[in-house]
């Protein structure tokens, strides 16, 4: 069993290392939401750099300390380029995460995902609970991009969707990362139950291609697991802090603010969390 007590220590620990080492993190995230991401990546104290050239990226990756790839906006230069990436991160040991932006809207998305998977063994696959089930093979709702209403996570199917989640994370060794009104982090043993966060999240563009920055962020510090838990609990309690706004546009700037200036008390305080 985890203790709880060291747990939080070993967060804050992660959170402090990345602001005195400054990594450098390579992410490719789509047009829609790149300024954001780079300023989040900012906001925790590391740098980022947001090639994503297929003659250059290889040699980005390779001087990074983790990869953060988005499937958002899909163009046939980016699925290259994050293909070039991933599999130069998987052979030189670097950390990195990719995000299965609506792999279950169209055939496209769904099959270089499970390429990109199978060639660079992502450290991190983080979706929703509809795209994670697509990725298993499941049938899903999928609403776009978004959750659909009948795969959200409940009381009466959590226990159901954890063990999907802890089997895939067997399968593939990678973290899986479902998000949403309750974040589930597993690596097949140990899973973490996040319940911070509001409703506004969802009402700004690209809050989850940010979060997915903060992610490759975190686990650049090697802490795979942990650093996955702390960007998922500090997006959800900036959140929070930042509601209290009178429109989404000032939610927005709020939450870059919030990930800038929290502080280790705040943390304590605020985060939500159990472990299963």
């Amino acid at each position: 069993m985890i203790n709880q007590e060291l747990t939080i220590k070993k967060l804050l620990k992660i959170k402090q290392d990345i602001k005195l080492k400054k990594p450098l993190i390579h992410c490719i995230t789509n047009p829609i939401s790149i300024n954001d991401c780079a300023n989040m990546v900012l906001a925790v104290g590391a740098k980022p750099i947001m090639a994503q050239h297929p003659l250059e990226v290889s040699e980005i990756t390779a001087m990074s300390k983790s990869l953060g790839v988005n499937l958002g906006n899909i163009t046939d230069n980016r699925m290259e380029s994050m293909l070039i990436s991933g599999k130069i991160a998987f052979e030189k040991n670097i950390p990195q995460v990719i995000d299965l932006v609506g792999v279950g809207c169209s055939k496209l998305r769904l099959d270089y995902a499970k390429k990109f998977i199978a060639a660079c063994q992502p450290s991190v696959i983080k979706g929703n609970m509809s795209e994670i089930k697509t990725i298993c093979g499941l049938k899903s709702n999928s609403k776009g991009i978004d959750v659909g209403v009948c795969d959200i996570v409940t009381e009466q199917n959590s226990d159901e969707s954890i063990e999907m989640l802890k089997s895939l994370s067997l399968q593939t060794g990678a973290i899986i990362a479902a998000t949403g009104v309750v974040d589930i982090i597993t690596n097949g043993t140990h899973t973490y139950l996040i319940t911070n966060g509001c409703e506004m999240l969802s009402m700004i563009t690209g809050t989850g291609c940010m979060l997915t920055a903060l992610i490759a962020s975190y686990i650049s510090s090697g802490n795979i697991l942990e650093g996955t838990v702390l960007a998922i609990a500090l997006m959800g309690i900036c959140g929070e802090l930042s509601q209290h706004v009178k429109g989404t546009g000032s939610f927005r700037t709020e939450l870059i603010d919030h990930m800038f200036s929290i502080s280790d008390d705040m943390i304590e305080k605020k985060i939500k969390y159990k472990l299963k």
